[in-house]
């Protein structure tokens, strides 16, 4: 998936690199996080529905944390993750059975710079 995800879709490496775990970017600025290994995950049940995890950056970890636990068919998995730098974490299954990641990154740029500008560059 990551050389798909680099080599096909364009995306950057915009941080973390390593065997089992990659931190993407898009030409805007978004992130992606690709990651496929018990051990960079929370667990094996993480990877029961799908060989690999998508994470979504988001500004306000809590407040879509929140926004999720009211959607029909989503289950959070596991409880908020927060490391001494302040980034976070949270898995949850979508309606579709697969599981995803949301992230704040506490270094990121928020929503709103990332998407200023010219989205061509």
């Amino acid at each position: 998936m990551r050389a798909f995800a680099i080599d096909v879709l364009g995306l950057r490496v915009a941080g973390q690199d390593c065997e089992d775990f990659v931190e993407l970017a898009t030409a805007d600025g978004s992130r992606l996080e690709l990651f496929g290994s018990d051990e960079a995950a929370d667990g094996s049940w993480l990877f029961e529905s799908n060989p690999v995890v998508a994470g979504f950056l988001v500004d306000d970890i809590q407040a879509a944390r929140e926004e999720l636990a009211r959607v029909a068919g989503v289950q959070l998995l596991g409880d908020l993750r927060v490391l001494p730098d302040g980034y976070a974490w949270q898995h949850f299954r979508a309606p579709d059975g697969h599981v995803y990641e949301l992230t704040a990154d506490p270094t990121a740029a928020p929503r709103a710079e990332r998407f200023r500008g010219d989205r061509r560059t």
